[in-house]
């Protein structure tokens, strides 16, 4: 017996588009279902943009979905490309009543993303290596997350996630790509092919983290980790404009010199009025090959010292939320795309950032300064 238009739709109602990641009924990109009294089924499917680049994810997932239902002996796709009108009907449903403004989701109130940025005082500490493997390791737990590349002269985390896909432009809208189940974005993304460096000055970086912020339809994120570049610079200051709410993550080695860095970079959230999350210690140690002792290769105690300094400075305790050890794994992972707490969670290094990602998941209870939306009785 042939299916039925609905057992053929519920079926598609389970494909998400990689994108948006949203069920592609909903986002009615379903054109047309034909079913052939032999059980033959041709399903059209609206594409957002012509050359859209999920085109072979989307024609997979659709043909696997349908094949599954009973009564199918056949699938067939065509693809089609949404009209301008339907692009922008898809536009307003995605960003509600709100319609195409440019508004950054994040300082909405009642907004549940709960946005970090990563900064450091000087590079080579391994900030975006700790930024990709805890977005990673949230992911893992159940999370949604999101990364803003914005290190703009230095990006380097689409390498680190394997994300190789550009992304996908709807009317103002910008969809980002999605690597590990982490929905990111990098001015990389954007550059003609090659390795050109990006020469911009103040007011174009903060137009681009602007646009990152706003233009990207993030959907309904847990987290937002932000990759800032070393220092005090233009985009943390535009970040400390842009997101208010963001809390600072400090990482910083063992060594002092680092430290003493470390610590001016944080410094920057007394005259924000930001909060500072806490503080991680990379490279802390590197467990030696022959035994358990641990070789403290770049010193001891920049993290702590970094903490301490911290808390005296803003007033408010500073924790240090953890030391992850040296791990060529580590490294390796980053140029391969493939983050360590994914392809090996038990090594120490993973171990480590897996509990630093858990304790900076939980989120209080208290509904303190949150606008919920209810008016007295009349």
């Amino acid at each position: 017996m042939a299916p039925t238009q609905e057992q053929v739709t519920a079926a598609l109602a389970t494909v998400i588009d990689p994108e948006i990641r949203r069920p592609i009924t909903d986002l009615d990109m379903v054109k047309s279902i034909d079913i052939a009294t032999d059980g033959a089924v041709r399903v059209g499917v609206y594409l957002t943009v012509a050359g859209c680049p999920m085109r072979d994810t989307i024609t997979r997932d659709v043909t696997t979905a349908v094949s599954k239902v009973e009564g199918v002996t056949g699938v067939k796709i065509e693809l089609d490309v949404m009209s301008t009108e339907q692009r922008k009907t898809l536009q307003t449903k995605l960003r509600g009543d709100r319609g195409p403004e440019k508004e950054i989701p994040f300082n909405q109130p009642g907004s549940l993303t709960r946005v970090f940025a990563v900064a450091s005082g000087k590079g080579g500490v391994g900030k975006s290596s700790v930024t990709v493997n805890l977005a990673a390791a949230m992911t893992a737990s159940g999370l949604k997350v999101g990364i803003v590349d914005a290190d703009i002269y230095g990006h380097s985390i689409p390498r680190m996630l394997g994300a190789a896909e550009r992304p996908t432009k709807v009317e103002d809208m910008i969809m980002p790509p999605v690597a590990h189940d982490i929905k990111v974005i990098s001015v990389g993304m954007f550059k003609p092919e090659g390795n050109m460096p990006v020469v911009w000055r103040g007011p174009m970086l903060d137009r681009a983290l602007h646009q990152f912020l706003a233009d990207v339809y993030w959907g309904d994120l847990d987290v937002l980790l932000l990759d800032l570049p070393p220092g005090t610079g233009d985009i943390a200051i535009s970040v400390a404009q842009r997101l208010p709410s963001a809390e600072i993550l400090v990482v910083t080695t063992p060594q002092m010199a680092a430290a003493e860095v470390a610590e001016r970079a944080g410094s920057i959230a007394a005259q924000t009025h930001q909060q500072i999350a806490g503080v991680i210690e990379n490279m802390a140690w590197l467990p030696c090959p022959h035994c358990d002792e641990r070789i403290a290769v770049f010193g001891e105690g920049g993290g702590q010292t970094v903490a301490d300094a911290l808390t005296r400075t803003l007033g408010a305790p500073v924790p240090l939320l953890g030391q992850v050890p040296i791990d060529m794994r580590l490294r390796e992972g980053g140029d391969e795309g493939k983050p360590l707490v994914l392809t090996e969670p038990e090594a120490p290094a993973s171990v480590e950032l897996r509990q630093i990602a858990a304790g900076l998941s939980k989120r209080s209870g208290s509904l303190k300064g949150m606008q919920l939306g209810l008016a007295p009785r009349r």
